[in-house]
C-alpha cells in the first residue's frame, strides 16, 4: 500500500492492493453519472433526499464540478477528505465513494466515514479494502484518534462491511438521521487509533497483502 500527499495543494491518492482512492475530478463526471443512474434503486433508499430546489448533480456537469470543488476546499481546510473508489486491472474503473467528513480536532480528533459501492461490483471485497486504506491514512497520516460510521439497521451490505473490518458496535441511535424522507435509527460503529495499532498487521494481511475471502463485499 502506498499514498501520495505531498501537501494539501497537491493531488492525493491512496493505493491499496486492488483499489485506488483519489478525489473525484470533473473528468470523472460521465463515469460517476452512469453508476449513480444505473444503481439508483440500490443507492437512494439509504441516502437523504435532496433539499427542495437542490440541483441534481447527475443531470448537470456544472453541479458535479461544484461538488468536486467543495470537496477540494474541505481537503484544503482539513475538514473532510472525499475519495472515489477505482478498481479493475488498471484501477481506473469508477466503483463508488468513501469519505471522511466532519473532521474535528482539539480533544476530539474524530471523523465520520461514509461509503457506497456500485451494485455491479459488490461482493468483491472492494469496500472493506477501501475502508482499511482509509483507516491507515486517517490514523497514520492525519493523526486522528477515532473514526465512526452510522448505518441503518436493515442495511445488511453496509453492516457486513463494518463487521468484516472489525468496527465496534456502540449501540443504536434512535431516529438519528432523516433518510429518504423518514427518520431512521442508525447503528453506530467506531474504531480508535489504539484498536488500529493493535490490529494493524492483521488488517493489512487480510485486506491488503493476502487474497481476499471468497465471500465478502
Amino acid at each position: 500500500m502506498s499514498w501520495t500527499a505531498s501537501g494539501r495543494s497537491q493531488p492525493l491518492a491512496l493505493n491499496g492492493r486492488r483499489v485506488l482512492l483519489r478525489p473525484l475530478a470533473v473528468s470523472d463526471f460521465e463515469a460517476w453519472r452512469e453508476v449513480r443512474i444505473r444503481a439508483r434503486d440500490w443507492l437512494l433508499k439509504w441516502e437523504p433526499r435532496p433539499l427542495p430546489g437542490q440541483p441534481d448533480a447527475t443531470e448537470d456537469r456544472r453541479v458535479f464540478a461544484a461538488r468536486c470543488g467543495a470537496r477540494e476546499r474541505e481537503r484544503q481546510l482539513g475538514s473532510g477528505y472525499g475519495f472515489g473508489i477505482f478498481v479493475g486491472p488498471g484501477r481506473d474503473r469508477f466503483a463508488g465513494e468513501i469519505n471522511l467528513s466532519s473532521v474535528q480536532r482539539g480533544p476530539y480528533q474524530n471523523a465520520y466515514v461514509g461509503y457506497w459501492i456500485d451494485e455491479a461490483v459488490a461482493g468483491n471485497s472492494y469496500t472493506p479494502e477501501a475502508f482499511v486504506v482509509l483507516c491507515r491514512f486517517a490514523f497514520e497520516e492525519l493523526g486522528l484518534h477515532r473514526l465512526q460510521a452510522s448505518i441503518i439497521p436493515r442495511n445488511g451490505p453496509s453492516r457486513r462491511v463494518a463487521s468484516k473490518v472489525g468496527l465496534r458496535d456502540e449501540g443504536t441511535a434512535l431516529r438519528y438521521l432523516e433518510i429518504n424522507g423518514r427518520w431512521e435509527d442508525h447503528v453506530r460503529y467506531a474504531i480508535t487509533s489504539e484498536e488500529w495499532a493493535e490490529r494493524r498487521d492483521d488488517y493489512l494481511a487480510r485486506w491488503i497483502l493476502a487474497e481476499p475471502p471468497a465471500s465478502s463485499r
